[in-house]
């Protein structure tokens, strides 16, 4: 092989693997879409507080369907009720949480809800960690917890508690709440189990962004080796 040729070869391996590299790791980003809470009166101990949730559809090809929140602690399920929402979706208590579901909306529409709860704890913030349901049955899991998460639970960070402000007593069901039961649905323990042990089930088979950064960060490393060995070759040959 000529020098010209192999300087050619190499030169277009190069930009090849550079592009598809390039392309690989800005797909691999975290979601942009995620689920948002808010609250005009974001404050700690706070009574009858109206949570307005905003669900980002990230489908290109169905619609959301359902919403299925764990309360953080000191919410019991028996203190929140259902404020307003898409049009048919019904609101639902469950052991740990509640869920809120009906005909889909429109394919690339929020899904958005508001919920009343009888008071906040005494908390600096609260995460409402949240399973995002879509027609075709594609669930996102919004539930991990702290900064750079790839699937960040809703967080509410709450002011400090006005002075003389006291915690109401629990609910009568608010103790068996904290103890998922037997019966709990598959889903709610999906939801509440811990970030560590959440694994990302999606198109990419299972591995994360990250994962497939260091995938595409390794192949390049690897081509561009190939790359040098080729161009040191055909200077040899000189």
């Amino acid at each position: 092989m000529s020098p010209i040729k192999t300087h050619g070869t190499a030169r277009r391996l190069t930009i090849a693997t550079t592009t598809a590299v390039t392309a690989l790791l800005l797909t691999a980003g975290p979601a942009a879409a995620h689920v948002e809470v808010e609250s005009e009166k974001a404050q700690a101990l706070a009574e009858n507080v109206e949570l307005s949730f905003d669900a980002e559809s990230e489908s290109n090809s169905a619609g959301i369907t359902e919403l299925r929140v764990v309360l953080p602690e000191g919410i019991a399920p028996a203190d929140v009720t259902y404020g307003e929402g898409p049009k048919g979706w019904k609101f639902t208590a469950n052991d740990d949480g509640y869920t809120v579901k009906g005909p889909a909306v429109k394919t690339g529409e929020n899904a958005k809800y508001s919920v009343v709860a009888k008071q906040l704890p005494d908390a600096e913030e609260l995460a409402f960690k949240t399973l995002q349901t879509y027609s075709d049955g594609h669930t996102d899991r919004w539930i991990e917890l702290g900064d750079g998460s790839e699937e960040p639970a809703p967080v509410l960070k709450l002011k400090a508690a006005a002075g003389g402000s006291k915690a109401a007593g629990p609910s009568p069901s608010e103790t068996a709440s904290e103890a998922p039961s037997a019966s709990a649905s598959p889903a709610a323990e999906e939801a509440s189990a811990s970030p560590a042990a959440e694994a990302k089930k999606d198109d990419d088979g299972g591995l994360s962004a990250g994962a497939w950064v260091g995938i595409g960060a390794a192949v390049l490393v690897a081509l561009l080796a190939v790359g040098y060995a080729v161009r040191r070759r055909s200077g040899a040959q000189r």
